[in-house]
């Protein structure tokens, strides 16, 4: 009786380092593992139609699903992946031959010049916009190399998810099971846990993906109407930037119009600007609080720290963890609430 104190902690001490090692070895595919994970939450619906159609077999119904999200999903981001890179090359090119590159650095210090003449009290500061192009350019020829070398990286991450996807969609019902078997708490906890992790994987890619890829789409249309070259490239790093909510997309916008207006084309910067407030802008404020923050029940500005924290934390996936980890937060302290409210009533 003595050593099953000893025991016990020597016990804790082997599952927490195990836990640790686990983890770092888990660690570099987090991202395809997380990634499966939300998708085949999302992707629940359409498993259980093709269960129906399988007969109720499971591992025929799992790859049926994951056939289908890579025809629906995965074959048009290569289109549009193959036409970003062939917009990223002209650009390149472009831009080192020096194309319209002097004339727009002309008005940008014609700009500094008369700034300094209106505000002559400002202490003396310099912008060699030229130079500073320069720099950015040899940056990016020099770190060209490092994105083309982890193709490799990405096609293996793309297969890693793609063999998750597939076990979560066939045995996520077991693996779920396990989870709640193990877990100290009572069953009704733990499927409140799990359910609100689930409402905040589809609320997050239902709100901030869905709404990041329409404003990258109205961002491509808006450019190409107003003759802003490379517009799907530029979509893109719109998509990209609305990840962040509320001001996502002016990081794209702003620049744009700056540039425009300052290469004389002011009916296309105005009429940009335009588009950018109304068809753009108006999509994160009418749709956003609706698709995110009702089905979250977090508060917009929660929303935004969680992402951005999480991008900071996580990289790229952060973006989905965030608001996830917030969420099971805020489930675990109801469910603290709720435990200490009963032992104070049994009290």
């Amino acid at each position: 009786m003595n050593n099953q104190k000893p025991q016990f902690y020597f016990l804790l001490i082997l599952l927490a380092t195990t836990l640790v090692l686990s983890f770092l070895i888990l660690k570099p595919f987090l991202f395809a593992f997380t990634l499966a994970v939300v998708f085949a939450v999302l992707f629940q619906p359409l498993y259980r139609k093709m269960l129906k159609y399988f007969f109720h077999h499971e591992a025929a119904a799992a790859l049926a699903t994951v056939a289908t999200i890579l025809v629906l999903i995965f074959t048009p981001l290569l289109f549009v992946g193959a036409q970003i890179l062939k917009e990223a090359r002209d650009l390149y090119l472009y831009l080192a031959a020096g194309g319209g590159t002097d004339s727009i650095f002309n008005a940008l210090n014609v700009l500094m010049n008369d700034f300094r003449e209106r505000f002559p009290d400002l202490p003396e500061f310099s912008l060699n916009f030229g130079q500073y192009f320069q720099q950015g350019l040899s940056w990016f020829l020099a770190n060209l190399g490092v994105v083309f070398s982890n193709f490799a990286n990405i096609v293996a991450t793309a297969f890693l998810f793609l063999i998750s996807l597939y076990y979560l969609l066939k045995d996520g019902p077991k693996l779920r099971k396990k989870i709640i078997a193990l877990s100290p708490l009572n069953d009704k906890d733990d499927e409140t846990i799990i359910k609100r992790l689930e409402l905040a994987m589809s609320s997050v890619v239902r709100g901030n993906l869905l709404i990041a890829i329409i404003q990258g789409t109205l961002t491509a249309i808006g450019f190409t109407i107003f003759g802003v070259p490379n517009a799907v490239l530029w979509g893109t790093a719109a998509a990209v930037a609305a990840l962040i909510p509320t001001f996502g997309t002016s990081l794209v916008f702003i620049p744009t119009i700056i540039f425009l207006f300052v290469g004389g084309r002011y009916f296309s910067a105005c009429g940009l600007a335009l588009w950018g407030m109304l068809a753009v802008g108006l999509i994160d404020n009418l749709l956003g609080p609706k698709l995110i923050g009702r089905g979250m029940e977090l508060h917009p500005l929660l929303i935004l720290l969680s992402v951005l924290g999480g991008i900071v934390l996580f990289g790229p996936i952060g973006f989905l963890l965030g608001p996830i980890i917030l969420s099971l937060l805020f489930a675990l302290l109801d469910i603290y609430a709720s435990f200490v409210n009963n032992k104070e009533t049994r009290g």
